[in-house]
């Protein structure tokens, strides 16, 4: 999606200077710029996304790994 936003010119010329020297085009690094921001501010959905992660290997879980797996944190010191 296409979109325009304005930004201090400090600011455009820092990215343009980032954008160059990491051989990134503009769109990528302000998507990447913006994911990051909203990963940071937004920490309840990365929560959200690993606890499905682990919901999903608790489905598969084979309980004779599981018992070792236990074992093995029991004995193991902190």
């Amino acid at each position: 999606m296409k979109t325009a936003v304005s930004l201090p010119d400090a600011v455009f010329r820092a990215a343009e200077r980032h954008a160059k020297r990491s051989r990134k085009s503009r769109s990528q690094l302000y998507a990447e710029a913006l994911a990051e921001y909203l990963s940071r501010h937004a920490p309840e959905e990365v929560t959200e996304a690993m606890n499905q992660v682990v919901d999903q290997l608790h489905a598969d879980r084979d309980p004779f790994v599981h018992a070792a797996a236990h074992s093995v944190l029991q004995r193991s010191e902190w």
